[in-house]
């Protein structure tokens, strides 16, 4: 139940090649009553989860990332592994693919600076979006499209119950042994249809079909799941949107170092320079800087820049805020929670989510 929460606002399928998101230690069918949502997978999560009654952690950070030569308590993923299956604490992790979901870590980031007309800063590849076409007999289409659109189907950005459909002929023969909705055994029959098309996520192709076949009169269902190579509006990794108003550097990164916690942080470019479009991307975005020019940002705030990135964006004339892996991420406790709980109640779960407190960012200023 928890792992299909998780993927449904989170699809692993939105994840990046090298990435390792989803279930890492646990067994899959253990009760579950408490969730420990945190950033990090370490033993002081599991310490919580111990004092909380959690019976998983579900962080941003995964614990097993590279395949591991051994499996012992002798380093900080053998201890932390040891523990958990001893304790019974499952560990899960939504890494990347929290990064692009929408609503995901990168659009609470940017509502956290105030940014407005957001949009992905690089879209995900396409080619998970499948269309589905289904045949239905007249007076029976909003039933059949009210359970496609339940199972996840009919979104296209921020519209939902999106479908198109369109009136037509039906031709069959019911054959020997069956028991049809419309018709006689032997005898071809012309049935009034309506053609009824949406989008779904291929991730979700499993839930949507079994609904659809659950709703639909007919005893042989015919429809069609057709391959699309459209992107998803509103997913990608990065952000970038527009302040209120302008602002200098020094102000605006005054700001971030504010509303992020105040913790360490350093700018590159002319603190006096206007700020107006801003691009985000929480823990390491450097990767995004040319794509961030590209779309016209006066700045980019992102975490873990190093030295000649930072002269990169200089000889750019590409502002960067460097406000730190942790402070940039640590936002997704309270926002993963949050949606957590709002979709476990839809659903009818009772599931408890946690939000951990007093991880602290390693780095500290002098």
């Amino acid at each position: 139940d928890l792992l299909g929460l998780v993927n449904t606002l989170y699809p692993p399928v939105l994840s990046e090649e090298w990435d390792n998101a989803g279930l890492q230690a646990g067994d899959p069918s253990a009760e579950l009553k408490r969730v420990l949502v945190c950033l990090d997978p370490s033993e002081q999560a599991l310490d919580t989860a111990r004092e909380t009654g959690a019976q998983a952690l579900l962080t941003h950070h995964p614990l097993l990332f590279r395949p591991l030569r051994n499996l012992t308590p002798v380093d900080e993923t053998g201890r932390i592994l040891f523990r958990s299956i001893r304790e019974g604490v499952a560990v899960l992790c939504a890494h990347t693919n929290l990064d692009k979901a929408a609503p995901g870590l990168n659009d609470w980031l940017a509502e956290r600076l105030g940014l407005s007309d957001v949009s992905p800063l690089s879209a995900h590849r396409g080619g998970d979006l499948l269309k589905l076409v289904v045949f239905v007999p007249r007076g029976y289409e909003e039933v059949v499209a009210d359970a496609l659109f339940k199972g996840g189907a009919g979104q296209v950005g921020n519209y939902d119950r999106c479908s198109f459909a369109v009136a037509g002929t039906g031709t069959f023969r019911p054959g020997e042994g069956t028991d049809p909705f419309l018709g006689r055994q032997g005898e071809t029959e012309r049935v009034g249809e309506i053609r009824l098309e949406t989008i779904l996520p291929r991730e979700a192709q499993t839930r949507v079909v079994e609904k659809m076949l659950k709703a639909h009169p007919y005893e042989e269902v015919a429809y069609d799941l057709i391959p699309l190579a459209n992107g998803r509006p509103l997913v990608g990794l990065g952000r970038i949107g527009r302040l209120a108003q302008p602002s200098t550097l020094s102000e605006f990164a005054a700001g971030v170092k504010a509303a992020l916690g105040g913790g360490p942080m350093r700018f590159v470019g002319d603190s006096a320079r206007k700020v107006l479009k801003v691009a985000v991307c929480g823990g390491s975005g450097a990767s995004l800087l040319n794509e961030a020019a590209r779309r016209g940002a006066d700045v980019l705030v992102t975490g873990d820049l190093k030295y000649h990135e930072a002269r990169s964006a200089e000889s750019r004339g590409m502002a960067v805020i460097d406000a730190g892996h942790f402070a940039t991420e640590h936002i997704m406790i309270k926002g993963m929670a949050e949606a957590l709980r709002r979709e476990a109640e839809r659903r009818g779960l009772n599931i408890e989510f946690i939000e951990m407190e007093g991880e602290e960012d390693p780095f500290k200023a002098v």
